[in-house]
């Protein structure tokens, strides 16, 4: 398990450093690019994005009380915390590597369509994060393909607007995206392992 970690680790080092002076901005300049049809929609799910996100767990909390139904209260207190622990690990990656926003780094290549711009650092992306957080929870909780592939074309949608928009590298959404997806199943597996306990102490082999 550690040396995974490790591996993750430096396979996002890597991404954060070589790959952006390359293949990373090549990219993000084919889909920033001089077409701008598309920038009303874009900009609209990103700004619609968190309440989105935070819509999971609240839908959950509010179905079990009205509902009585402990487990989908729990369910929502779980998509809850994943939120909170894709927010605080992206603040902290954010905080150790600093990387200029693309805009800012590259204005004569990258356009802003985002107005006004993040002045926070860039990598990763905490809208990718928290989206891609909210449909693994969503998946998790309910796991059938009706659920699961709008949910991650949804969360896919949002790490696109943002590279659309000029705010971020596709390596800070990828990294975004796999701090939201660790940190919901990172929480589902945490619920479950609780209640495991709870249960093996409530009734005793």
């Amino acid at each position: 398990m550690k040396k995974k970690l490790y591996l993750t680790f430096w396979a996002l080092l890597f991404t954060t450093g070589l790959f952006a002076q390359g293949l990373d901005l090549n990219l993000l300049k084919d889909i920033n690019g001089p077409v701008r049809g598309g920038d009303k929609t874009w900009r609209f799910i990103t700004k619609k994005a968190i309440y989105v996100d935070a819509a999971v767990p609240v839908g959950f909390l509010v179905a079990g009380f009205v509902n009585h139904d402990d487990d989908l209260k729990i369910t929502g207190l779980q998509a809850g915390a994943s939120l909170i622990i894709a927010g605080g690990s992206t603040y902290v990656l954010k905080k150790i590597f600093n990387r200029t926003r693309p805009f800012i780094a590259h204005p004569d290549l990258i356009t802003l369509k985002e107005f006004p711009g993040p002045t926070d650092a860039s990598f990763p992306s905490g809208h990718t994060a928290f989206a891609f957080s909210a449909a693994t929870s969503l998946s998790l909780a309910i796991p059938k393909w009706y659920v699961i592939a709008p949910s991650f074309l949804y969360a896919g949608a949002v790490g696109y607007s943002r590279m659309y928009l000029g705010v971020h590298y596709p390596s800070d959404v990828v990294a975004g995206a796999i701090v939201g997806a660790g940190s919901a199943y990172l929480s589902f597996k945490a619920q479950q392992w609780i209640l495991g306990k709870k249960k093996h102490k409530t009734y005793p082999e």
